[in-house]
């Protein structure tokens, strides 16, 4: 009884020399004394308190102090407490100040807040960095196309980082004046025989107003020549009209027969015409032999003359019939 009497203390004890080194980081406070980093333990507690990792704040604040930047331990608190990521402002503070970069912590901070690397954007402006586009295809003048390929030299431009564009709106922007500075000239092989031109009249547009980049060189890598765009155009052409011309022609063709059938329709009304009148000769012949205006040998000669002239017809469709 006596034994079990004094484990339970003891194991309170532990337990409470535990919490004590949760709350209070004595360790991490003895670092940072030593660092010349001047917080005091209730600081270390307040943090714990607020649920923010005294390391997350302190181990940044020891390295900004070594580095001879002035930040406070309520600036680097606040900054977390917001949702930003405190050791990478610290490296970007550090690498700034030591490439003279005129950055100070309210934009390193706003930079990070927006959801962009300061970091890296140090870094980008410190060594620029190079973009290379993608293929971009234009014609010139004379229809020949041509496919352009640029590395666009870039170097961050830390004023603009936040609210600036991006690296695609500076292709898409390299982009479309490769395209107009190609379809500029009046011949292919100009653009082949002096591709920096590409590039002064690009650099010329001012391509990198309103983004986070300020484009240091635009270098024309490679141009291949494409297909002969003009020639397919009036090939295009020529089928369209033929095909044109061709609806025109059947349209004429389809009037020609309608006409055709149309005076085939005449003719056929023209005949049961006459057929129509000769129908009245034996009635008018009758008429004529009832009045005495025509007697039997009238009536005979007209009944010669007929056969002469049904004789005289025939022997000329004889004659018409070819030999076989």
């Amino acid at each position: 009884m006596g034994s079990f009497g004094l484990v339970v203390p003891i194991i309170l004890g532990i337990f409470l020399l535990f919490l004590f080194l949760y709350f209070v980081p004595v360790n991490l406070w003895i670092t940072a004394l030593f660092s010349g980093v001047r917080i005091s333990l209730g600081e270390l507690v307040a943090m714990r308190i607020r649920k923010v990792p005294p390391s997350t704040i302190v181990n940044p604040l020891i390295t900004a102090t070594k580095a001879g930047l002035k930040i406070s331990t309520n600036d680097l608190e606040t900054h977390y407490l917001a949702g930003g990521d405190v050791y990478n402002i610290v490296r970007a503070l550090i690498s700034a100040d030591k490439a003279n970069i005129g950055l100070d912590f309210q934009k390193a901070t706003a930079i990070d807040l927006a959801g962009r690397d300061v970091f890296e954007a140090v870094q980008i402006s410190v060594n620029p960095k190079v973009i290379t586009t993608p293929k971009v295809a234009a014609v010139a003048a004379d229809g020949i196309q041509l496919i352009a390929t640029a590395r666009v030299t870039v170097r961050a431009n830390i004023q603009q980082y936040v609210g600036g564009a991006g690296e695609d709106t500076i292709l898409a922007r390299v982009g479309e004046g490769i395209v107009t500075s190609i379809g500029s000239a009046q011949s292919h092989k100009e653009v082949l025989e002096n591709p920096d031109k590409i590039s002064k009249l690009v650099l010329q547009r001012g391509l990198d107003a309103g983004t986070a980049f300020e484009i240091l060189s635009i270098d024309i890598a490679d141009v291949d020549v494409g297909k002969n765009i003009g020639a397919t155009l009036q090939t295009d052409q020529a089928q369209a009209d033929l095909k044109v011309a061709e609806a025109k022609a059947e349209e004429r063709r389809a009037m020609a027969v309608a006409a055709e059938q149309e005076m085939k329709a005449k003719t056929q009304e023209a005949r049961a015409k006459v057929i129509e009148a000769e129908t009245t000769i034996p009635l008018a012949m009758a008429e004529a032999f009832r009045s005495g205006n025509m007697g039997i040998m009238d009536y005979y000669k007209f009944q010669n003359i007929q056969a002469d002239t049904d004789m005289r017809k025939s022997i000329s469709d004889d004659d018409d019939t070819p030999a076989e």
